[in-house]
């Protein structure tokens, strides 16, 4: 077996099981959304899979290392979630006005917000972890 051989079965496992991995996360975004709208519930299918998400991780069931390809690699295309709102801009003319920059105030006002909220979870982290350590 050749070293370029070797190579190319590396990389098709690492997109098999990135592609699985991001199915799995999908899959349970789309099973969480499900059981929200049968439920009622007021909050959005994604935060509820987010949260069983991470019940899954903080018991153990569910290790770490198990869906970090497919994190990694919808992170990594992050991009692409955003193309249907710049085709809504110009389906929505209006949006460029004064309603726009009220919808642009609200985003970066919830864009700020969730990077100080994590900015301030990872230092507090950090810091408990390193109180550990010592």
């Amino acid at each position: 077996m050749t070293l370029e051989t070797t190579t190319m079965k590396k990389g098709l496992r690492s997109l098999v099981e990135t592609t699985a991995q991001g199915l799995a996360l999908i899959g349970l975004w789309w099973i969480c959304d499900a059981a929200v709208r049968a439920a009622g519930l007021p909050i959005p299918g994604g935060v509820a899979g987010m949260a069983v998400l991470l019940a899954l991780l903080a018991s153990g069931a569910l290790p770490v290392g198990c869906l970090r390809l497919g994190a990694k690699g919808l992170l990594n295309h992050m991009l692409l979630f955003f193309v249907p709102a710049a085709v809504v801009l110009r389906d929505h003319a209006e949006l460029l006005g004064s309603t726009g920059l009220k919808v642009l105030a609200v985003i970066v006002v919830g864009i700020l917000s969730v990077m100080a909220g994590t900015a301030l979870a990872v230092e507090l982290h950090i810091r408990l972890r390193s109180r550990h350590v010592r």
